[in-house]
This record gives C-alpha cells, sequence and structure tokens, in this order.
C-alpha cells in the first residue's frame, strides 16, 4: 500500500535531503539513540507484561559494502502497522512550519539537534531506506520510501521481534566513509558509548601466533570476523566524576539530549544517607525553538540502579528551572511504583528538593564567579526565572529572588537586586523600577526626564512577566519596590511645598480640568518630576498602566483598567499659558485638557478613545493659533 507524504512533510524532507549539511554523520547518533529508547520502552512493558522479556538486549550495526548498505538491528518494542504510519509516514512534530520557514530564509540552524526529526536524518544518506519492525506476538510490516514523494507500507515475513533499519548509502565521497567499520565504529563511541545496551558490529580481529616462549610474533597473525561489542555501556552518571573529562560529559548530554550544542553547566553529584542518589543534570547554553511552547516536555529521567523508570519527569523539578535536563538515579526508588503513587513518594519529594537546591547553588555560583557566562544563561532562560517568582501564588519567590537580573539606568547594565542595594543612596527607601515595551521607549517617556538627569538608578521592566511577578515578590530584605510611574512616588522631597504652593494658587484650573477629565482619571495633579514634557499619566495603587495594556491582551481580562492620573508640569510653558488664560479662555482650557489626555495616552501606548474628536481638537487649536 502506497501513499503520498503529506505536503509539509514533504517540504520539510526535500529541504533536507537537499540542503548542505557539515554534520551529515548525526544520522547515526540519531538511529542509535531510537533504538535504545525502543530496548528502553520494552524492558519498561515487560515490568508489567513477562511476555516482553527481553534476556539479551542489543543493537546490532552492519555494513554491505558492496551493495553499500548500513543496517540498524535492535531487539527492542518494535511497532505495529499502526506506529509505522504514525512514527514514519508523517513528520507530526510542533514548529515544523516554523523550521521550514528558518531553512528556506536561510538561517544557520542544526536540523536535527534543533527540531529532533530523528529518523528523517536517514535520508541526508541515504538513497532509500527501508524499515523491518515487529512486536511481540504480533505480524512484521515494512516501511519503505525514496524520502521524495511517497512511502509504503506492506506485511513482511520476518518473525524476529523488533526493528531493522536498512539504509541504501548515496553515492559520492562524502557518503563513502560511512561504509567504513572504522568510520562507524568511531562515530558510536563519539555519540553513543554511554548508550547502556551493547552496540554490536562485526569486526576484522587479528589472532596473532605466539612462540614456544609465548612472545607474540607480530608477522603472524590470522584475522576472523567477530562479532563485538562497539561501546563501554557504562552509565556516565555512575562513573566518579574527577574521572569524565569535559569531552565525555559534552558528547553525553548532546547524544542523550539531541542538542547540537555542549551544555553550559554540568550538575554531577553523588549522595549517600537517609536517600542514596545519583544526579547528572546539565543547564543547556541556549533554548530550543519550542522552549516557550505548550509542546515543550521536561527533560529529566528518572533511573533505579540504573534501570529507567520513567522519562519527562516534570514533578522532580519546578517549572522555573524546566530548562534543566539531565537524570536522576536513586537505588531508593520501587521499580513497579505507578506514576501517580511515584509523584507522592516522599523519596521522590525528597529527589526534588535535592535537585532545585543543587540548581540553584550551581546558578548563584555561575552567577558570582563567572558573571559573563551567566548572563548569557540569563539572556536565554532568565524570563523563565522571573515567571517562576509569579507562578503559584509566590511559593518559590525565596529560592529565586537572588538569581534574577534586570538592566538598570546605571550603564544599562544587569544589577541583581543585591548588587542595587549595595550601591544605593542611603536615603533611598525603596527599589525603583520602571515598565514598558523595551529600554529605548521607556527612556524617551516623560516621567524619565528627571529621573535620568538626576542620575537615579531604576531597574528595567520589559517583559510583561516583570511587573506581574515583582508585585508577587513585593520587597527584597526588607526594601519595598516602587514603580517611577506610580502617583504616590516622590521624586524630589525639597520642592513639594512649592508644588503645594503652586497647585494652591491654581486650584480654580485645576479643578476644571479635572471636571473635564472626570471620567478618564481619578485626579488631575501638578508634579516636579517632568522636565519639558507638558503632563504625563500615572496609576494608583493598584494595575499599572502597563498591566492594562498586558490584561487587555488576553481573552478574559474583563476591561480591567489602570486608574489614572493626569500629572501636568507647572513650569512648561503650556501650563503657564493656561494659568493665565484661565478666566477668559475656559472652553479653550477644556479642549487644551483633553488633549493633554490624549498625547499622554499616546505616549504610553494605548488606543485614544475618540481619533475623530482628538483630530478636531488639534485643528482647530491650530486654527486658532494662527488667527
Amino acid at each position: 500500500m502506497e501513499k503520498k507524504f503529506k505536503a509539509e512533510s514533504k517540504q520539510l524532507l526535500e529541504l533536507m535531503i537537499h540542503s548542505i549539511y557539515s554534520n551529515k554523520e548525526v544520522f547515526l547518533r540519531e538511529l542509535v539513540s531510537n533504538a535504545s529508547d525502543a530496548l528502553d520502552k520494552r524492558h519498561f512493558i515487560s515490568l508489567q507484561d513477562k511476555e516482553y522479556e527481553n534476556s539479551n538486549p542489543y543493537i546490532e550495526i552492519d555494513v554491505n559494502q558492496e551493495k553499500r548498505i548500513i543496517s540498524i538491528f535492535d531487539n527492542g518494542i518494535g511497532m505495529d502497522k499502526e506506529e509505522i504510519e504514525s512514527n514514519l509516514g508523517t513528520i507530526a512534530h510542533s514548529g515544523s512550519k516554523e523550521f521550514i520557514k528558518q531553512l528556506e530564509e536561510g538561517n544557520d540552524i542544526d536540523v536535527i539537534g534543533q527540531f529532533g526529526v530523528g529518523f528523517y536524518s536517514s535520508f541526508i544518506v541515504s538513497d532509500n531506506v527501508e524499515v523491518i519492525s515487529k512486536k511481540v506476538n504480533e505480524q512484521a510490516y515494512k516501511w519503505s520510501s525514496d524520502g521524495v514523494e511517497a512511502y509504503k507500507i506492506e506485511e513482511d515475513s520476518s518473525n524476529q521481534d523488533g526493528t531493522l533499519i536498512k539504509l541504501y548509502i548515496k553515492e559520492g565521497e562524502d557518503f563513502d566513509k560511512f561504509l567504513d567499520k572504522d568510520e562507524l565504529e568511531n562515530l558510536i563511541k563519539k555519540y553513543s558509548d554511554f548508550i547502556k545496551y551493547p552496540i554490536i558490529m562485526d569486526k576484522e580481529i587479528k589472532h596473532y601466533d605466539v612462540d614456544e616462549e609465548g612472545n607474540t610474533l607480530y608477522d603472524k597473525y590470522e584475522i576472523k570476523n567477530e562479532r563485538t561489542t562497539i561501546n563501554s555501556m557504562k552509565a556516565l552518571w555512575k562513573r566518579d566524576k574527577k574521572d569524565i573529562s569535559k569531552e565525555e560529559y559534552d558528547n553525553f548530554y548532546m547524544s542523550k539530549f539531541h542538542d547540537w550544542q555542549a551544555p553550559s553547566r554540568v550538575i554531577h553529584r553523588k549522595a549517600e544517607g537517609a536517600l542514596n542518589y545519583e544526579m547528572l543534570l546539565f543547564i543547556p547554553s541556549h533554548k530550543g525553538f519550542n522552549f516557550y511552547s505548550n509542546d515543550y516536555k521536561i527533560q529529566i529521567d528518572l533511573y533505579s540502579k540504573s534501570v529507567f523508570i520513567e522519562g519527562e519527569c516534570e514533578y522532580l523539578i519546578s517549572d522555573a528551572f524546566k530548562f534543566v535536563k539531565g537524570i536522576v538515579d536513586s537505588e531508593d526508588l520501587s521499580l513497579n511504583i505507578s506514576r501517580e503513587m511515584l509523584q507522592k513518594d516522599s523519596n521522590v519529594i525528597k529527589l526534588s528538593n535535592a535537585i532545585e537546591k543543587r540548581v540553584k547553588s550551581e546558578l548563584l555560583d555561575m552567577l558570582n564567579k563567572d558573571r559573563e557566562n551567566y548572563e548569557a544563561f540569563y539572556d536565554e532562560f532568565g524570563q523563565q526565572l522571573v515567571y517562576g517568582i509569579y507562578e503559584n501564588f509566590g511559593a518559590k519567590k525565596d529560592v529565586l529572588k537572588d538569581l534574577i537580573l534586570f538592566k538598570s539606568t546605571k550603564e544599562d547594565k544587569y544589577v541583581s537586586f543585591k548588587e542595587y542595594l549595595e550601591r544605593k543612596p542611603e536615603e533611598q527607601k525603596e527599589i525603583l523600577f520602571i515598565t514598558g515595551s523595551s529600554i529605548e521607549q521607556i527612556k524617551k517617556l516623560p516621567v524619565m526626564e528627571k529621573a535620568l538627569s538626576d542620575n537615579q538608578e531604576i531597574l528595567y521592566f520589559i517583559n510583561e512577566v516583570d511587573e506581574f511577578a515583582i508585585n508577587v515578590l513585593s520587597e527584597y530584605e526588607g526594601v519595598p519596590f516602587k514603580s517611577i510611574t506610580s502617583a504616590d512616588y516622590s521624586v524630589d522631597e525639597a520642592s513639594k511645598e512649592e508644588i503645594a504652593k503652586t497647585t494652591d494658587d491654581n486650584k480654580d484650573l485645576l479643578e476644571l480640568i479635572k471636571e473635564e477629565l472626570s471620567d478618564k482619571v481619578s485626579d488631575v495633579t501638578l508634579t516636579s518630576r517632568l522636565k519639558t514634557s507638558p503632563a504625563a499619566l500615572v496609576f494608583e495603587e493598584g494595575i499599572s498602566i502597563e498591566m492594562e495594556k498586558t490584561l487587555a491582551q488576553m481573552p478574559d481580562n474583563q476591561g480591567l483598567k489602570a486608574t489614572k492620573v493626569l500629572e501636568i508640569n507647572p513650569d512648561h510653558e503650556l501650563f503657564k499659558v493656561m494659568s493665565s488664560t484661565y478666566q477668559d479662555n475656559k472652553d479653550d482650557i477644556k479642549d487644551y485638557a483633553k488633549v493633554l489626555y490624549n498625547q499622554s495616552l499616546l505616549i504610553e501606548g494605548l488606543e485614544i478613545e475618540d481619533p475623530v474628536e482628538y483630530t478636531n481638537l488639534l485643528t482647530k487649536i491650530m486654527i486658532n493659533a494662527n488667527k
């Protein structure tokens, strides 16, 4: 039965096959990893179903140089017809459209590592691929394709449980090396040495003669083909870390987690006592394409005595640290425990706490001793840490607060809360911040004019979750946070008396403006926080203006809005004109009030409620100005 590839699958295959990849060898890594996964699955099922017991799990690789065929076999779980169709007939990975777009635009990305298309890497080196697969006590099926238009699925006579993949290697110098057994052995050691199942190949072994005294005669030997295990099979996390090189850690990580870049940090720890465990965790150097999508899965595997229990263990780590990947192995866990019971097991809870503690410790060490790399890490994953403060009503805020960084008005460099407090003037009682869509946009806000000229240090919150998280955190080491766009923020205590006097002198004018804008703002006041701008909007306690914009984008926002205050600069020429002409031009004052309000809305990135009225007012004011 022949079937056509779906349009998107076909497009992706064509891009993979015909694009140039410098690292063609990854096909072997991907196929061996898939074979190992199949053996893991069979073992796991065998814990409940004895029919799946496998006393001799292995992966076998064979090369036929004459026919240009590489065969990869595993006696793992196998696939039935429906699974073959699902796993091999379509490329159903989320993000494949985005991937296609990036490839077409010529972006430098790693097709295998970043988008996890695994099996399809076969077509980078192969003209044709055949897959023969059989599950225990079921019919075998054969899948075949040239990776161009279609694939075929048909019954097969094989009675061997597991999966056999046959790659018909392309012609050309770039592909000939993969038919060399020594080259394949090197690739297995490079990428798959720590696979826990034996990877077997036929190798030509020299058997040397010896003389009567037992000395080896190196010029006399017989060559025999023997089945040989190529990989070490020693679980990396079981070894002493002092005996493991950085290259071994990197290769294990990249092979296990299908990444194309080495990790930023490695956490390798063995604990003995009330709870015995080994953990090998990695902090990646970059986030994957789907890290912030709903499809992203926690990549921590749970083992007991080197036996796989469960993958994607989201209950082992908080969402704030979901970027961490790795393996946790504990002999104190039951192999037969159900998933529901496992999550509630006291030892699993202890493991989760230990992981959180070690990850935080590693990140703090990086922050304090390797600042450049920590900031690179923070550019990738910092928002996940900030979100971790906000989620679950701040349950993890004390764990995360020392890991958070923000850019500030002091040289636009990252600063931690601890560093901020260390250099804060003693008389300043709050940690100051301002929220906006970008640093460049924030710097142009009217409320920033005096703050920048006074050389105050203000933290920039430029991501949607920042202000929500800080509201949950509320204070750091007893020092509260304060937005400089809040109505009760005092820029200059010395100017309060002068502002109060000017306000009293212009009481009627301010009342008229407030009355005109009564359905739009809660108050109209004079301020000393502005320099060149005539007016600005600030907010009273509660939802800020930036929060209002964020909430407005949510489907269930319920129309929540900030309580706004219009602050007017008493030193601005416009206010002086309004003050001096107030008694004779009350209608004009009302027009000015509406224009000032709408201009302030625009500056804050909010929609003008009545654009027609606003433009008519501007036109009217311009006409009157020229009479």
